[in-house]
């Protein structure tokens, strides 16, 4: 089977684009402007204008400072992003001190700048980002000014409420970053799997492309060396110096060596098609034969149906989906793997089980995810744990309903269970739709 390296597809992080935070930065400096703006003008509220716009202000110079200086396309750094983020929560800290503190409701955007850090940093520094804001939040409980209001009915909040606030926020961080992450890595994990289930199918097409490229070049060079083992014979027949006769036997004993090579070639694509037509039955042994020399036994059972036997696509995702699956269970059996086949009219299925340790209980709902091994070292050699969501991912992309479980106590051993739709098995399918 096709190795695929974890660094080809595993990244912890994403850079984010200055461009992004710029964006935000700016659209934060707008919104503040206009929240001033509405409560001084609008409401008519006594609001400490100078101090606020000179936050604000200090903010868009740093905006136009890095706009100048740097290409707003460039990626940053984790830590650089991270000190952007910060330098919002501090800015938004300030703005609220001179604003009422928490008994402002703006005071709920401490979770902006670290719902983004955990959508694409790294879990330490979102960690860091959500404590700075903790840390401002409760500055801000016990040190403010006043919160703009109607200076003849001033509100007067109590600090039971104040601490529900504080709170609130402190909960908001915690639950709705830890989320944000975790879908996020959720999100990242498929995405590098699907890239990794897409080389190999791509390189699963390239092997089988080698067939017909053989079978082409074995018929273009059938003709000449036609022609030279006619000649050396003829040759053969005409000389009578013994040294040019046995030279002349050597030529045409090596043609003829050269034409039965080119002929076994020219059998591996007799039709010329990226891929053959082949009976069920044909592709399970083509799939098993390259495990039957470990050690373990492999018995192959075909149940006989009243209907014919479905003749399929050789369509490589389906020849590395079961044969992952056949070579996982040979990794994980104890002396035997079981493969049994049967079909009617409507349906095709394939068992594959093995007399090993099973799958385990922790892993059984959530088997076939990506990065999910059941080698728990690499004293075992573990792996990635993308060769069954590979394979699951690519027989489900043929129209394949994949199961897996557990044999029924006291029998012991994992249980794969493929079953396809015979129509859709039957399908003359090109690898541009399978991949599609």
């Amino acid at each position: 089977m096709t190795e695929t390296a974890d660094t080809d597809f595993r990244h912890v992080q994403r850079h984010i684009r200055l461009d992004t935070i710029l964006r935000l930065r700016w659209l934060a400096v707008l919104g503040q402007l206009a929240a001033i703006f509405i409560v001084a003008q609008g409401l008519e509220f006594n609001v400490e204008i100078v101090p606020c716009v000179s936050i604000i202000a200090l903010s868009a110079a740093v905006n136009l400072a890095l706009q100048t200086a740097a290409n707003p396309m460039q990626r940053l750094e984790p830590i650089q992003a991270a000190g952007l983020l910060a330098l919002n929560i501090v800015e938004l800290a300030g703005l609220l001190f001179f604003t009422g503190g928490l008994q402002n409701p703006f005071s709920f955007l401490f979770l902006a700048p670290v719902l983004i850090s955990a959508t694409a940093l790294p879990a330490r520094l979102t960690f860091g980002l959500g404590l700075l804001a903790v840390a401002c939040a409760s500055i801000l409980f016990f040190f403010h000014l006043p919160l703009p209001w109607d200076s003849d009915d001033p509100l007067v909040l109590p600090p039971i409420y104040l601490v529900g606030v504080w709170l609130s926020i402190v909960l908001a961080i915690g639950v709705t970053s830890l989320y944000s992450f975790q879908v996020t890595q959720e999100a990242r994990k498929l995405t590098d799997a699907l890239a990794a289930t897409e080389l190999v199918l791509t390189r699963e097409q390239h092997l089988t492309q080698l067939d017909g490229l053989a079978a082409a070049a074995a018929h273009e060079l059938g003709t000449p060396l036609a022609t030279i083992f006619l000649i050396s014979r003829e040759l053969e027949k005409t000389v009578k110096e013994p040294s040019f006769a046995a030279d002349l036997k050597t030529l045409r004993e090596q043609t003829q060596r050269c034409r039965d090579i080119l002929s076994k070639i020219t059998q591996l694509s007799s039709s010329g098609a990226p891929f053959d037509r082949m009976k069920l039955s044909e592709l399970i042994e083509e799939v098993v034969a390259p495990h039957r020399d470990f050690g373990i036994d492999i018995k192959v059972r075909i149940a006989i149906a009243a209907a014919a036997e479905p003749v399929g696509s050789r369509n490589p995702a389906i020849l590395y989906g079961v044969g992952n699956i056949i070579e996982n269970a040979v990794d994980f059996a104890n002396t035997t793997v079981e493969v049994n086949a049967w079909w009617n009219n409507d349906t095709i299925e394939l068992v594959i089980s093995d007399d090993g340790p099973g799958i385990p209980p922790d892993l059984l709902n959530r088997i076939g995810e990506p990065y999910l091994s059941r080698r728990r070292s690499q004293d075992e050699g573990g792996g990635l744990g993308l060769g069954v969501f590979i394979a699951r991912t690519l027989l489900e992309r043929t129209g394949a309903k994949v199961a897996f479980s557990n044999r029924t106590f006291p029998d012991h051993g994992a249980v794969v269970q493929i079953a396809w739709p015979r129509q859709r098995f039957e399908a003359i399918e090109t690898l541009e739709e399978t991949i599609g």
